[in-house]
Parts: C-alpha cells; structure tokens; sequence
C-alpha cells in the first residue's frame, strides 16, 4: 500500500487553513471535473485524488488523524526505512482500528463493486473507512439520566460518505458485514448528518439483531454550495450580454438550461431558478430553488474603435 500525500495533491502547505484548503480543491476540482474532461482518463484519475485529499483534509478529526499518520511515517522514512517495508499493520492497530473478535463493516460504492468510477485507495480505506473494513461504533442505550434505558436494544453507527449528485438523484451502498452482504438505499434529499436506519442487520449472538444506523456525509462540490435545499452557483457572462441581454447556458443537477439575463444585468445579481435545488427529502415531488450569481467578464484591452464607441456611449448617457 502507497502512503498518499494529501497536501501534495492539493498544492498546499501542511500549515495551510481551512479556507486556503478549500480555496485548493474548489480550483483543482473545477479544472479535472470530467464533464470538462469527457473521456479523458487521466483527468477522471486525478479527480478521484483531489476529492480523495479533500475528503481527508476538510474534516478536523480525519485531517488530525492523518497528521499523525504522516509524521510516524515521515520519521520512519527519516531513519532510512525502504519503499515497500513499512508495516501498514502495526499503524493500523497502533491507532486504535479493530482487531480480531469484533464486528467488521465494509460500505461499497455499488459502482466501485461492479467496475465503473472506482473509490478511494487502498490507503484511505484502511484508515478512514469508505470500504477498508471499519468497526462500527456502538450505542447502548443511555437514557438523559445517564442510566442505562430497560430493553433498549444496542445500535451501531457508520458514516458513508456520497456526492452531492447522489444526494440529488439518491444512491445505493452494499454493506458487507462479517461477509454478510445487503444493499442499502440511500433516499434523494439526504444531507450531511442525515441518519438512514438498517434494520435488524447486526447479528449478536443469539440475541435480537440490532440496527445500524448510516451517518450521511454529503461531500463538496466544486460546481455548487448547498444551503438546506437550494443550491447556489456562479455564471460567468461578457459584458455585451449583460448591457443587451441574452441567454445562456446554467449547469443545475439535473441538465443544463437556458437562462434569460435581461439587459442591464450587474454584476453579483442573483437570478432564482425555481424547483432546480435539492429534493426534499419528506416530499419527493418538491425541490428547491438554484440561485444563480452572475460575474461579468470585463475586456481587458479595447481596440481604439471599441474605445472610440464606449466614448461616444458616455457621452449619451
């Protein structure tokens, strides 16, 4: 297994903020994103990095957690330890992951299973989850008293982590528990901290089966920001357009659509495209609104006879 450079992949400094992060990704994500590479494999591979790093460095606890990775293998590697022979193992049960004995839970991607996109590597699976065999945590029925509720059954926690297009269109995961499979529905609308239950899944031994509850992670995407259930994104126009008008292209979730700037459109003006957000989760047939936030592009040079008709539009105005 290869150790992944995550701050590498995302062209920034080990000290670098959560913004600076960000700022990184949205850029890189915007310029490998394969519907602006169609075909292009070594775009589509390098896309699946920059979310994987990024999926690692915007979370705190995960970011933590590979911090402290990185530094037991910088120092290994420091003392001359060779390509090849460091012991995988010995970091993965040192840092606290499951042993022999304990339930195993791995959450397939039902397209990485059957050969299309693919996931994450081998390395992030291994120590954050996303398929590398994750114990699931365990709740035991506390009640606000702090003593321990009567016949209330054990549950147990696993976060997934899906793109926001999965949100919009919903998604499937194969759990494979202890070898067990079952494949799990993730309803259209989910957000991040949404809890989908899977019923009576985890064997106990003898006992009932207890449930296990999904913790959604709703994934960034370069295109969009998510606000409940709309969603906002930017078009960027040249300035003919926005003094005449026109229409143009809008990417939503679902297709592009035509878009009607009327003339005199400024910049940072926001137009609603209604029922083009998110679904709602409890009401399938309604939708948010996508809000559009135009830029205009400014000519940085004029001819002089470009120059000479702006001239001679001021002096009308």
């Amino acid at each position: 297994m290869d150790y992944k450079d995550y701050y590498k992949t995302l062209g920034v400094d080990k000290k670098a903020s959560t913004d600076e992060i960000k700022k990184a990704y949205r850029k890189l994500a915007m310029q490998y994103h394969p519907d602006r590479n169609p075909g292009d494999k070594k775009a589509e591979d390098k896309f699946k990095e920059i979310n994987e790093a990024n999926e690692v460095l915007s979370d705190p606890e995960k970011r933590a957690r590979y911090d402290q990775i990185s530094n037991q293998y910088t120092t290994w590697q420091q003392g001359g330890g060779q390509p090849g022979s460091f012991s995988w193992e010995d970091l993965f049960n040192g840092a606290g992951s499951p042993r022999g004995g304990q339930t195993r839970v791995e959450v397939h991607d039902l397209d990485e299973m059957f050969g299309d996109m693919g996931g994450f590597s081998d390395f992030f699976r291994t120590f954050f989850g996303g398929g590398g065999g994750q114990r699931y945590s365990q709740s035991t029925g506390r009640s606000r008293s702090g003593r321990t509720a009567q016949r209330q059954p054990q549950s147990y926690q696993q976060e997934i982590t899906i793109s926001l297009t999965e949100a919009f269109t919903g998604a499937a995961r194969m759990l494979d528990i202890n070898g067990a499979r079952k494949e799990v529905k993730i309803p259209a609308g989910v957000k991040t901290g949404t809890k989908v239950r899977v019923a009576g899944v985890v064997n106990n031994g003898g006992g009932a089966a207890s449930d296990l509850y999904l913790i959604v992670k709703v994934a960034t995407d370069p295109r969009f920001e998510r606000r409940d259930d709309d969603l906002y994104t930017e078009k960027t126009i040249d300035l003919y357009t926005a003094l005449l008008g026109g229409d143009v292209e809008v990417e939503t979730l679902s297709g592009k659509v035509l878009l009607t700037i009327p003339a005199g459109t400024q910049p940072g003006q926001l137009f609603r495209l209604g029922g083009k957000g998110m679904p709602l989760l409890k009401h399938k047939d309604k939708y948010g609104n996508l809000l559009v936030k135009i830029n205009v592009n400014l000519p940085k040079k004029l001819s002089a006879e470009q120059k000479k008709r702006f001239e001679e539009l001021r002096g009308m105005s």
